[in-house]
């Protein structure tokens, strides 16, 4: 009994539109990743170009203030400036430190969000906060208005040791000065010490006149280490993630249950029932409903499997929605042949088709992208295309089956009669070979041994000018 040819309901532009949905969600996400990549290279450049202000600067000594021992608390100022301004744009922000509206002598030597900052690179801890009283005893206001005073990095690490109590290899003079001279700052200023007094970005020694450059590559390549650091925090905020899945399993979802919903709507429209006009029943209802729902549980699955297929397995969007769609359709096919309702032709048959139907409204999704270059519109006409596409040549595809299939059948039978003939007709001479080779050799048939071996000669088809045909010939070749 001949099996009629029923693929599976697997909807081909169905998984395309999950496919348009979840591309989407990628080009969002790859758009805006690249976008902050970019933006956070541009800050590392204008981050570098900060710390170039600083080698103009040391490249001019004969413009910084003081003798060649003392040149360090100018550049010291400027590394401080340019370190901060370098770090805020990195981090996308706008630059706090800047010697704009400073005077070159001015009480403060720069600001850093609006406070004003009094430098001190002074040998010494303990000559550190002479300079610190005096600059307090010469403005009145500084240090208690708000403004604050820094110091290198590592004298604040000694003074806090020293009023901690571990006070290292200080004499007890140097100590105790110390600890007054703090108690006098905050006196002076009415705010604990480290309120007033802040740690630079630098150490004394790190801004010597010598050392300079060795500093500056040294903060360039703290910059690259932090940019390379935020682009790998961008590049990890932008990584595929389950929630994006469950959302393109989500939108997905609602396209399968439109989809489905429409096209069980159409059925009905052609078999004459208006959902405009209140033609459906309760049970038309039922079976959209169904269709719905069943093309959102199966748009889902294929949301998800695309979102998973585009961006581990690196597939783009059509070509992963092709394979879902053969992959749906295979599994229904082999279920049901487990279930005996096809033969294994048919599933052959149907398998074939399934997967040259996905494969066509893939192939035409991405043609479709890529002639008409308009997000969705070039990919929803490029699957609908395929689909009619795949619809036209399959109805030709059978039909060229079933005609290859007669003829095959037909070819076979007319073989199957020249074999036999072909085969009746061999076997008659070798027959006839074996009994000429009897006769030829048959002891008592001597008497006629030279005409039966002219025949068996013939027979196997030795030229006749090369056969001896009587006695006479036979007495000639012998004698010759």
């Amino acid at each position: 009994m001949k099996q009629k040819i029923n693929i599976p309901d697997s909807s081909s532009v169905s998984d395309q539109f999950a496919g348009i949905f979840v591309d989407g969600i990628n080009a969002t996400r790859f758009r805006d990743a690249n976008g902050q990549l970019a933006a956070q290279d541009a800050s590392f450049l204008k981050s570098i170009a900060e710390m170039a202000k600083v080698r103009d600067f040391i490249g001019a000594p004969e413009h910084i203030l003081g003798r060649d021992n003392t040149k360090h608390g100018e550049i010291a100022e400027q590394v401080e400036v340019a370190v901060r301004r370098a770090r805020d744009v990195l981090g996308g922000m706008e630059p706090t430190a800047t010697f704009d509206g400073v005077g070159r002598t001015a009480p403060m030597d720069y600001r850093v969000g609006g406070i004003d900052v009094q430098s001190k690179f002074i040998n010494g801890s303990n000559n550190t906060l002479s300079h610190v009283i005096d600059h307090m005893d010469r403005y009145t206001n500084f240090g208690r208005d708000g403004s604050i005073y820094q110091i290198q990095k590592e004298q604040i690490d000694q003074i806090n040791s020293v009023l901690n109590g571990n006070t290292g290899d200080l004499s007890a003079k140097t100590v105790q000065a110390i600890r007054d001279k703090v108690q006098h700052i905050e006196q002076l200023s009415g705010k604990s010490f480290d309120e007033v007094v802040r740690p630079s970005v630098s150490d004394y020694s790190e801004v010597q006149v010598g050392k300079i450059n060795q500093t500056i590559d040294r903060h360039e390549s703290d910059l690259r280490g932090q940019n390379e650091t935020l682009k790998n925090q961008i590049q990890a905020r932008h990584q595929p993630s389950v929630a994006e899945g469950f959302k393109a399993a989500g939108s997905a979802a609602a396209v399968g249950a439109a989809v489905g919903f429409t096209a069980k709507a159409w059925v009905k429209y052609r078999e004459g029932k208006n959902i405009f006009k209140g033609d459906f029943t309760a049970e038309d209802w039922e079976e959209v409903g169904g269709a719905a729902l069943k093309g959102g549980v199966g748009g889902a699955i294929a949301g998800g499997a695309i979102y998973v297929l585009t961006n581990s397995a690196e597939l783009s969007a059509p070509f992963a929605g092709a394979f879902v769609s053969a992959a749906k359709g295979v599994a229904s096919l082999v279920s049901d042949y487990h279930a005996g309702k096809i033969s294994m032709g048919t599933l052959i048959d149907n398998g074939l088709f399934v997967c040259s139907d996905a494969a066509l409204v893939g192939i035409c999704t991405a043609a479709g992208q890529t002639l008409i270059p308009i997000p969705v519109i070039g990919a929803v006409i490029g699957s609908f295309a395929g689909k009619l596409l795949s619809l036209f040549l399959g109805s030709r595809v059978q039909a060229a089956q079933k005609r290859l299939n007669v003829e095959l059948q037909q070819f076979r039978k007319a073989v199957g009669t020249k074999y036999q003939s072909l085969l009746e007709e061999m076997d008659a001479k070798f027959q006839q070979l074996g009994d000429l080779t009897n006769v030829a050799f048959d002891v008592r048939l001597n008497e006629n041994l030279l005409a039966n071996s002219v025949a068996l000669a013939r027979a196997y088809g030795v030229p006749d000018e090369r056969l001896l045909h009587c006695e006479g010939e036979l007495d000639k070749f012998m004698c010759g």
